[in-house]
């Protein structure tokens, strides 16, 4: 063999080997979201423009049709994250002792209390009585709907018939009146075009969210939980992670119709529905874990509680804020 050949062959032997050793320094992480929710959106655009590979990770993500998957799976540690994750999930597996921490503040309702156009319901105290479709228990939406319900209206859960769903069969419900109210996000509304004046409606959960707590907060839904083992093994991995849904957050707000052209292949969403989430979309994502935020989901916690929708005690250490804080430093 020439010496010329024996050096191209030991340079292309070590190229290799540096392109493996690159691959392997890349940090796995198993990623689950809820994908008929307001979550959708968030996580298609995080896909598409691989956000988590551009910070150093190689990610697997993981679907759930039921809003209870991404909290089961995470107990199951079948997953490490979860974002967009049921609050009051989250919260529930704090109090079962389950090894996890909320990072951020990941998704704010945005929801509406809707009836048939034609229907003789005029108030919400009119729903006494009526059955009223709405996200399956577990959902942070029907729990702030529930809440509201009851400290707005007294109107407690044996005082209508709850019917559980999830969009698209809600949809289906109240237009077909088979259900007398349901609880529908904004952008399902719009997706619905002509059908769309089919519907009125009776309150927006931040109108209802804000009479409640007799404040200008804004109830956040979803939440992004990290298991405590990955965390422990791969201790700069939080804040890359929180980096990079923060580079997907900056990303939607800053290319609207990159967003519209993503949900409208990912969520099959028509050019209405995809545009009115890309419109609304730091109304509707955060990620933000601060002092304010924190104050604020405590006291979703309190209200929930009081309401009846969670049981015992809310851990003291269920928030770990220095994932988002050691993020700031990461540009």
């Amino acid at each position: 063999m020439k010496f010329s050949q024996l050096i191209r062959m030991s340079a292309c032997a070590l190229g290799l080997a540096m392109s493996a050793a690159g691959a392997s320094a890349a940090t796995p992480i198993r990623v689950g979201y809820w994908t008929s929710g307001v979550s959708l959106g968030f996580g298609a655009v995080m896909e598409a423009q691989k956000q988590l590979q551009a910070r150093g990770f190689e990610p697997e993500f993981v679907y759930f049709p039921d809003v209870n998957g991404p909290t089961k799976a995470i107990a199951a540690n079948t997953i490490d994250l979860a974002f967009g994750a049921s609050l009051a999930g989250a919260f529930s597996l704090g109090d079962q002792g389950v090894p996890v921490k909320i990072i951020l503040a990941t998704q704010i309702v945005e929801a509406e209390f809707v009836v048939p156009a034609d229907s003789p319901i005029k108030t919400m105290a009119d729903l006494k009585g009526k059955k009223i479709g709405m996200a399956p228990t577990g959902s942070a939406t029907t729990s702030v709907g529930t809440a509201t319900l009851q400290a707005n209206h007294g109107l407690s859960p044996k005082d209508y018939s709850f019917v559980p769903g999830n969009e698209s069969r809600l949809v289906q419900f109240v237009l077909q009146k088979d259900v007398d109210a349901a609880a529908l996000r904004s952008t399902t509304i719009a997706q619905l075009g002509h059908d769309a004046g089919k519907l009125r409606t009776l309150a927006t959960f931040r109108d209802e969210w804000q009479t409640m707590t007799k404040s200008k907060s804004l109830p956040y839904i979803g939440v992004a939980i990290m298991r405590d083992d990955w965390m422990k093994k791969y201790p700069d991995g939080a804040a890359r992670a929180v980096a990079a849904m923060r580079d997907t957050l900056n990303f939607g707000a800053r290319n609207g119709a990159a967003v519209v052209e993503i949900l409208k292949k990912a969520g099959n969403l028509p050019e209405s529905g995809a545009r009115m989430y890309a419109d609304r979309w730091l109304g509707m994502n955060a990620v933000s874990l601060e002092p304010a935020d924190i104050d604020t989901l405590k006291r979703t916690f309190d209200i929930f509680k009081a309401e009846g929708i969670l049981k015992g005690n809310m851990p003291a250490d269920i928030f770990l804020a220095r994932p988002y804080n050691d993020a700031k430093a990461l540009k």
